[in-house]
Parts: structure tokens; C-alpha cells; sequence
């Protein structure tokens, strides 16, 4: 899968177990950065939530757009699952990109 078509379903955090933020994006990096930075107001400048948790890589928009909202949709025990599954840590994953 070429970069120019990879699209990432993303979860942020403000600390282990905290404030959680889901998103998707096509340049990981550059998004991430902008929450980190507070560059957009919104959510997660508001909650502080900063830490790149969790993430995964699609070939096609439509793919991570209905992964967002289902992600988005699931309890809270489920997405606290779903980041220890990978990242049991909880360690800021920016710093991997």
C-alpha cells in the first residue's frame, strides 16, 4: 500500500485510562502533531488529550471513516480493550511514526 493511499483510524488519550478522542486522518503524523501543539481548538485542546494510543492503517477512506464511527460508538471498556490489546503501556506511539 502506497503512502499516498494508506488512511489511519487513530485513538488519542490524556492519560492511561483518561479522556479519550477517536479521529482519522490521511497523514498521521501531521495530525497528531496538530493535536499535540493545540494547534486546532476543539476537544482535545480542551481535555488536554495528546497521546497517540492507538492507530490503524487502511487502504481506503471509506474503510477508516466506518471503522471512526464504529470505534466511536463501542463502550468505553471496549476501547480501553482494544488500546491494551496493542499497547498495553499505554505509551505515546508519535514518537514510532
Amino acid at each position: 500500500m502506497s503512502k499516498e493511499n494508506q488512511y489511519y483510524c487513530y485513538i488519542l488519550a490524556s492519560a492511561r485510562n483518561g479522556t479519550l478522542y477517536t479521529g482519522v486522518t490521511n497523514d498521521l503524523i501531521r495530525r497528531v502533531h496538530e493535536h499535540k501543539t493545540d494547534l486546532v481548538e476543539g476537544f482535545t485542546k480542551r481535555y488536554k488529550v495528546h497521546q497517540l494510543v492507538w492507530y490503524e492503517v487502511h487502504g481506503d477512506i471509506q474503510a477508516a471513516i466506518y471503522r471512526e464511527k464504529c470505534i466511536k460508538e463501542w463502550k468505553r471498556k471496549w476501547k480501553l480493550e482494544l488500546i491494551e490489546s496493542v499497547n498495553p503501556k499505554w505509551e505515546d506511539l508519535y514518537s514510532q511514526l
